[in-house]
């Protein structure tokens, strides 16, 4: 079965101008940077307050100034949340497809109702419930043992790629 790529490479993905804005702006004011320059200018503002008077003006200039960088950001935020959403929703995905042993009806699970997903819970509570009894919640598996896996899976892949 020979396997087809259908997602681009890194560094040829397309990006359109708002999803390469968001990601920039989302990027530079998550930054030690652009939280150093925002609390300068919040210093600049009240040592500015004797000069002008505490005026209604100079109030103005902080609460405008920040009601729409507020704005803006709440839109850019999103657009970034959305993205890091769907990202890990794809690689959970991509590791439910991937596992034999896990039900593939869960690839699709974030379009379920909300009474649908009460029901999974519960029942995957249930089964954490049983796996207690049985299993000390310390106990875990060993490197080895992900090694093994690994190299299972790797072994796997090439025994696949052999004609």
């Amino acid at each position: 079965m020979q396997k087809q790529e259908i997602v681009p490479g890194k560094g040829q993905s397309k990006t359109g101008f708002f999803e390469g804005l968001a990601t920039k702006a989302v990027s530079i004011t998550g930054s030690a940077g652009a939280f150093i320059t925002a609390m300068l200018v919040v210093i600049v503002w009240g040592v500015t307050g004797p000069i002008f008077n505490y005026s209604d003006t100079w109030q103005l200039v902080i609460n405008t100034g920040t009601t729409i960088v507020t704005f803006l950001m709440v839109f850019l935020i999103q657009k970034s949340q959305n993205k890091d959403s769907k990202s890990v929703q794809l690689k959970l995905n991509e590791l439910i497809a991937a596992n034999k042993l896990a039900s593939n009806r869960l690839i699709d699970a974030e379009n379920l109702s909300e009474e649908e997903l009460d029901i999974l819970h519960k029942y995957y509570c249930k089964m954490v419930e049983v796996t207690q009894q049985h299993i000390h919640l310390r106990e875990s598996h060993s490197v080895e043992e992900a090694i093994e896996g690994a190299m299972s899976k790797h072994n796997a892949e090439e025994e696949e790629k052999k004609p």
